[in-house]
């Protein structure tokens, strides 16, 4: 039986963290939907669960792809929808979470906003937008928000992403 991970990201609208997470080698799932931190288990912002395999792909590249593709240095009016945030499932994930966290903060002129939570609750979002992208890489918001989005994870992180599964031919990757 392999090893697996779980991990939550929250940042940005969760068809797009979907998109990315779902590009990427050794992820098995993403589950997109609304997270709840442990400590506030009523307040829900737009998030993804990464099912993912650490002998393929490692939390710190997760980490830093998470913080790449989405504005993890602002606190803009939309941060309660889209809450920037790193989700653990365990202690020993969320020590590593921070710690990574703090480890990237040196690629970044501004200070991040991205925090590490324990996850609280989770909630899918509906059917008809799971793998939004994938089955819609033509809607005009996909080509306006993910496909750039897909295009610098296959610049900056190409040696992580899954070419089979990455749609090519929409010119996002």
């Amino acid at each position: 039986m392999k090893a697996t991970g779980k991990i939550g990201f929250g940042g940005g609208c969760h068809w797009c963290t979907e998109a990315v997470f779902q590009s990427l080698k050794g992820v098995d799932k993403v589950e997109q939907g609304f997270i709840a931190p442990a400590a506030n288990k009523n307040s829900f912002s737009e998030a993804v669960v990464v099912h993912f395999d650490p002998s393929q792909i490692r939390l710190k590249d997760l980490v830093a792809i998470h913080l790449y593709t989405h504005n993890s240095t602002s606190e803009h009016a939309m941060r309660n929808k889209y809450r920037s945030a790193v989700y653990a499932f365990d202690k020993g994930t969320f020590k590593n979470a921070k710690v990574i966290l703090d480890d990237l903060q040196h690629d970044f002129e501004q200070e991040l906003v991205t925090k590490t939570h324990f996850f609280g609750a989770f909630k899918h979002s509906e059917g008809q937008f799971h793998n939004y992208y994938y089955s819609n890489p033509e809607k005009p918001f996909c080509k306006r928000y993910i496909s750039p989005k897909l295009a610098m994870l296959m610049r900056r992180f190409s040696n992580l992403v899954e070419r089979d599964s990455a749609n090519t031919n929409h010119g996002a990757i």
